[in-house]
């Protein structure tokens, strides 16, 4: 049961996004072309080993809004797996729509339950963060994107376009498609932020890897001089946007701050990730003396199994090979990557949302609540500690100490006191979500 109307369910399926948002993070899927048309369009998946999976729209089962289906027929999988899915909607009232998939297919029933109930709880959940979305502004807006095929900005770009908004991807290769423009980070041109209304800019080098000189200044030069021209260019287009929302870190904090809670209005930290981070944000300040409401996302230890450090410690932990990083007790700020893209939907349609915000859950965890919890999800032992010289050797003893050992208690304070809803406050729920595993006592039917 999905609490919207028929149409607004059904219209949500043939948005740009929509098959990015339901494709399980667990499996070794990417999302190689959506389909043009519910109707009679094609939706190719790829599969590890070149592998596709081209899903066919049925005209003849094509019923507005309540029904559309899609066969497999690509080789060499349609000779070797039959499926045929149908999607149904059926008005319960006004406000409320019963969503059933019905699947054709030899394929075991248990081994497509963690699937089904994985897209309909994305499903729901997003139509509801969609449904407050509008209680801020009831607009579709134009938004520009930077690093919008990362990780968070994959997340981020389906959500806004499922809700109706156009996504402009700001790209440094040449523009293939009407919705890029190509961005040169050291000299965006006169027209980029062209009828924008709001830019979220989340490209900077991985800051992941060992913290040699060149990494470290990669970091740097990727975050701070691309930010302020962007935020100078978004300052002097006349048709340009009203909100500039910019990727930050909890890393402004330092490394070592232990007990302490830390909120918005803590003093910022020492390191060099904290003076990264502070004169990242910093250079928003065109925008910003210009007049554009600023957010700045400090973005917590982000949890997705195809990205961050869920993706390296998963198969270990899968594995049984898991355990604490060293004594366990460093605090842990971590955010699911759909409660994140939530918070930068909020940034962009939000006008009460200014200034540098936590993006992290409400309940932080120490590192030996965090291995336990993933362990008993994995239904793993975790009997494996890693000494802290580990990631000493892997990222050198600066890198470490500012990602690895990092203790940080991060509170969302300015997100709790604007009542913000997260879908996953608890670690459980968020890497049972993410990892595709369902919870102790689960109903066995998905639809």
């Amino acid at each position: 049961m999905v609490d919207a109307p028929i149409e607004e369910v059904f219209a949500w399926h043939g948005r740009p996004g929509a098959i990015t948002r339901l494709t399980p993070p667990w499996q070794p899927v990417r999302v190689v072309a959506e389909a043009s048309s519910l109707r009679d369009g094609h939706a190719v998946l790829g599969f590890p080993g070149g592998l596709r999976w081209v899903a066919a729209h049925q005209p003849d089962a094509y019923d507005p809004p309540h029904q559309f289906e899609d066969v497999l027929e690509s080789r060499p999988l349609a000779r070797v797996l039959r499926w045929r899915h149908t999607h149904r909607f059926a008005e319960v009232d006004g406000d409320r729509t019963r969503v059933e998939d019905s699947v054709a297919t030899p394929v075991p029933r248990r081994a497509l339950r963690a699937m089904f109930r994985y897209r309909h709880a994305q499903l729901a959940d997003d139509l509801t963060a969609h449904a407050r979305a509008r209680s801020w502004t009831d607009r579709a807006l134009t938004v520009a994107v930077t690093g919008s095929n990362g990780l968070v900005g994959k997340a981020v770009t389906a959500l806004l376009s499922t809700g109706g908004h156009r996504v402009l991807r700001l790209v440094r290769r040449a523009a293939r498609a009407p919705e890029e423009r190509r961005w040169d980070p050291l000299d965006p041109a006169a027209d980029l932020l062209r009828g924008v209304d709001a830019v979220i800019h989340l490209a900077g080098e991985p800051i992941a890897g060992r913290f040699t000189h060149a990494h470290e200044v990669a970091i740097r030069d990727s975050r701070v001089e691309p930010t302020r021209l962007l935020a100078q260019r978004a300052a002097t287009s006349p048709d340009g946007p009203t909100a500039f929302v910019s990727a930050s870190a909890i890393g402004i904090y330092g490394p070592d701050r232990g007990d302490e809670p830390l909120t918005e209005d803590s003093e910022r930290g020492e390191g060099f990730l904290a003076d990264v981070v502070a004169e990242w944000e910093a250079a928003t300040a065109p925008a910003e003396q210009a007049g554009l409401r600023c957010v700045r996302v400090r973005t917590g230890i982000v949890q997705s199994p195809q990205g961050g450090t869920l993706r390296l410690l998963y198969p270990l932990f899968a594995a049984g090979a898991g355990g604490r990083l060293g004594d366990g007790t460093h605090w842990l700020s971590w955010i699911g990557i759909d409660d994140l893209a939530d918070i930068y939907l909020r940034a962009v349609c939000d006008q009460a949302t200014s200034g540098p915000i936590n993006a992290v859950a409400p309940r932080p965890v120490r590192n030996q609540r965090y291995t336990r919890t993933l362990a008993s999800v994995l239904h793993r032992p975790a009997v494996l500690p890693v000494p802290a010289l580990a990631p000493r050797l892997l990222l050198g003893r600066r890198g470490a100490d500012e990602l690895a050992l990092a203790d940080q208690n991060v509170r969302p304070a300015r997100l709790l006191a604007q009542e913000h809803v997260f879908r996953h406050p608890e670690l459980d729920s968020a890497l049972r979500h993410v990892l595709g595993v369902l919870p102790p006592g689960a109903a066995e039917e998905v639809g």
